[in-house]
């Protein structure tokens, strides 16, 4: 009997990471809102990191977060580096294409809990009175990422984080 339960537990590990092998190689997170506001403001609040306390949902996450800004002071070249407690973790970030009021292209680097390298990207599109605004991460996913999505939903998990920053940056942009 102990043999089988063996052998049952041994074939379901195995198919687990074979299914693994087989998840996509890249992901990608996106979260949209319209934002009663003109693009140059919004775009503001995006394109400068030092605003990001503002709306960031992970801001708010470790008051004793240490912050480091450095290169530009806003737009291409900006890099923003954090270190904080297990809900933020350890990483930089720097902007690397700013197109005014309608494009910011972010590198993402994150050190802990685990070191991994991703884009976030924020399109703006004006409406009217309003604009649409598009918040993405995209990147690889090595084979951890993959054999951890099959536990954990990361675009539920993240994408709940997007929502929250987005409606920030609505009341922040609004106000």
């Amino acid at each position: 009997m102990l043999k089988i339960i063996l052998l049952v537990v041994l074939v379901a590990i195995a198919a687990l990471l074979v299914a693994a092998a087989f998840r996509p190689d890249s992901f990608r997170i996106e979260r949209s809102i319209t934002i009663k506001a003109a693009p140059e403001k919004v775009f503001a609040l995006i394109d400068d990191f030092h605003r990001w306390t503002a709306w960031s949902p992970w801001e708010k996450l470790d008051p004793a977060m240490k912050r480091e800004h450095s290169g530009s002071a806003s737009g291409k070249d900006a890099v923003y580096a954090w270190e904080g407690n297990g809900k933020v973790g350890k990483g930089s970030m720097q902007i690397v294409e700013s197109v005014p009021h309608s494009k910011v292209l972010i590198q993402l680097h994150f050190i802990k809990p685990m070191d991994t390298r991703s884009h976030a990207e924020f399109t703006l599109r004006p409406g009217g009175d309003t604009t649409e605004v598009n918040w993405a991460m995209y990147g690889p996913q090595p084979y951890m990422s993959k054999l951890m999505g099959l536990v954990f939903n990361m675009d539920k998990m993240i994408g709940k984080d997007f929502e929250k920053g987005l409606a920030d940056l609505k009341s922040a942009a609004e106000s």
